[in-house]
């Protein structure tokens, strides 16, 4: 199993069905987004958190985490070596709930609360043969945002899609501060400022990247 990461807007959802339409020999598994963005609780809480991260931020994580470790278990149990998952456990906790926690979105004890559910639970977890990083400037992320205008989406800030980045740096590229079982996993980082749906040339580089990060890694 590899898992595809990135910022939100970072294509991650356009790369894979990309990905399902020209590598006939790899599957993928999207983000299960209604979960949280649509109103299967009765209440968007995507939206709830980012009107009042503070009140909701916990709620919002801990279903996340609920979701994707369920997700990741199984994923694992399917044993098909070319499978890739759109987002984890991982960045659920080194990106987004580290990120609300250092941001006063998380109260001291929820952090945790949520640590421990993490490491327990990731204890039954295998661990991927690798990440794939799209790497996309805040700027560009943004923009995209904008242009696909999701109601849940209405008040994410720019402000906050660069602390989400710097944290994917910083787990993806840097390693920092990540558990040792996930320092020795490789990294494929792709360039995607530039457009690739619409552009074949760069699909088609991503493409290559992609396969040659598979002979060296499955």
């Amino acid at each position: 199993m590899y898992i595809v990461e990135g910022n939100i807007g970072a294509g991650k959802s356009t790369f894979l069905k990309l990905i399902d339409q020209h590598m006939s020999n790899v599957s993928v598994a999207l983000e299960p987004l209604n979960n949280w963005q649509s109103q299967i609780y009765g209440q968007s809480l995507l939206t709830n958190f980012y009107q009042e991260p503070k009140r909701w931020a916990y709620t919002l994580e801990t279903l996340t985490l609920m979701c994707r470790i369920k997700e990741h278990l199984n994923e694992q149990m399917l044993q098909k070596p070319l499978r890739i998952v759109e987002r984890s456990i991982y960045s659920g906790n080194y990106c987004f709930a580290k990120n609300g926690y250092e941001h006063d979105f998380l109260t001291q004890l929820e952090w945790q609360m949520y640590c421990q559910w993490f490491s327990f639970l990731t204890t039954k977890c295998t661990k991927p043969k690798g990440f794939i990083y799209l790497q996309t400037s805040p700027d560009v992320a943004f923009r995209r945002i904008k242009k696909r205008n999701r109601l849940s989406e209405k008040k994410l800030t720019l402000a906050y899609l660069r602390q989400i980045g710097q944290k994917h740096q910083a787990f993806l590229q840097e390693k920092k501060d990540i558990c040792d079982t996930l320092k020795d996993v490789p990294v494929l980082t792709l360039l995607c400022d530039e457009e690739f749906e619409t552009n074949n040339t760069q699909l088609q580089q991503h493409i290559g990247q992609l396969e040659q990060f598979f002979k060296e890694t499955v």
